[in-house]
């Protein structure tokens, strides 16, 4: 495969450096921490601007974590803000190239395939990213990094690793970097696509370094892992023949899924409140995608203190959106799996789906009763439609340990 020129750019501390710009703030000179401040010590930080960065404060972290000698400023998310600002600087990457040459990863960080336009602009790829960014902070005020490689991971690696150390915002790696600069990578999960889990994993086989993992027997990676033990062994060694245009196929297999990071310890006695909520949150989507599903996906996070979890999933006999029949699947699997652990964090996923066309009924079944059930599941889809989600609950909604009625209030989870 022809060497390609890829760009990885990610903008910095986008949260807090979106709410600094719209208060006419330089968010590298003002101590401010996207939160809601409603949750008290416990809520996570989305966000840091650069200032706070600086004095070594992690961009994800609990407000009980920054030390009490930091003064700082808390504002609330606004998620509209946000995604506002991303289609601002989305239609600014689409000036320098075409849409199927960019693929949107995440709301602050795009890949751009810019290998057919560098003839264009008579630049380098290192020059086209220069304007880019330039661009970027001349139309936005915003500020970003970015990683250059002959492949999406080698310039995904490049940005995370290597990019914030330069003044210019810009770390260019090609394969000749490899043994240099990815194989002294450690701890493992530094690395792109290698998480806390993986880490451990690969260290109980002795392998700690990038270049541990690189020189590994990758037919024993192989045979542990599958195709993602070839796949680690791969990007270890610097390979990716992935291509942007292969983001652009829509998957065969969909799924809806619904998660929730709690900001306090639940346990049985409050947790299965959190998973009734979150699985009529899930069956309004897809009655709305007039959609239904035959698999069960349910994971439980444990709090940081504690570590873990679970996820494992379940096959229905048939595809359904009836709440009723998905939360007795999670709560079997919540009996089954749940270790009286402090829950911090709840997964639900709903698979193998497939269009709704008709009713199906099992032989124990009454059709009346089936049929009032969706009429009564219309009429309060209708009104929430009409009036917004808080118009009608259910009375534990109103219960202390309750979340619905303030994640109601949220886009993507935080607030507007």
């Amino acid at each position: 495969m022809n060497e390609r020129h890829i760009l990885c750019i990610d903008l910095k501390s986008f949260f807090a450096s979106v709410e600094c710009i719209d208060r006419g703030l330089n968010p590298f000179e003002v101590p401010l921490v996207v939160a809601n401040p409603k949750q008290g010590k416990g809520a996570i930080t989305l966000a840091v601007t650069p200032y706070l960065k600086q004095m070594g404060i992690k961009g994800r972290t609990r407000l009980y974590e920054i030390p009490k000698t930091i003064s700082y400023q808390i504002v609330p998310p606004r998620m509209r803000l946000y995604l506002q600002k991303s289609k601002e600087v989305i239609s600014i990457y689409l000036d320098f190239i075409a849409e199927e040459d960019l693929h949107v990863y995440s709301i602050d960080e795009c890949f751009l395939d810019v290998t057919n336009y560098l003839w264009m602009y008579q630049k380098t790829d290192e020059e086209l990213a220069l304007t880019i960014l330039k661009t970027i902070e001349e139309k936005t005020g915003l500020t970003a990094t970015c990683g250059i490689g002959p492949n999406l991971f080698l310039a995904k690696v490049a940005m995370d690793v290597e990019a914030k150390k330069y003044k210019n915002g810009i770390a260019k790696w090609t394969m000749e970097d490899v043994p240099k600069k990815l194989w002294k990578i450690t701890p493992l999960s530094k690395m792109w696509g290698i998480g806390p889990r993986m880490e451990r994993n690969l260290n109980g086989m002795g392998i700690y370094s990038i270049g541990d993992l690189a020189y590994y027997d990758v037919s024993k990676l192989q045979k542990k892992y599958g195709v993602m033990g070839v796949e680690l062994w791969r990007h270890a060694n610097g390979l990716d023949e992935s291509r942007i245009q292969d983001f652009r196929i829509p998957p065969k297999e969909k799924s809806i899924s619904h998660s929730q990071v709690l900001f306090k310890d639940y346990y049985a006695t409050n947790g299965k409140l959190i998973l009734t909520e979150m699985v009529d949150v899930i069956c309004r989507r897809l009655r709305e995608q007039h959609l239904e599903g035959s698999v069960i996906g349910f994971g439980i996070g444990y709090s940081k203190n504690v570590g873990g979890g679970f996820y494992h999933s379940m096959k229905l006999d048939r595809a359904t959106d009836d709440s009723h029949i998905i939360l007795n699947a999670c709560e079997s699997l919540f009996d089954r799996y749940y270790e009286e652990q402090p829950i911090r964090k709840v997964t639900i996923s709903v698979g193998h789906l497939s269009k709704k066309e008709s009713l199906q009924l099992t032989l124990f079944e009454d059709f009346s009763a089936v049929q009032k059930q969706n009429q009564y599941h219309t009429a309060v889809d209708e009104i929430h439609h009409k009036f917004g989600k808080n118009s009608l609950l259910v009375a534990s909604s109103l219960l202390p340990d309750s979340t619905i009625v303030e994640r109601n209030q949220k886009i993507g989870g935080h607030h507007e």
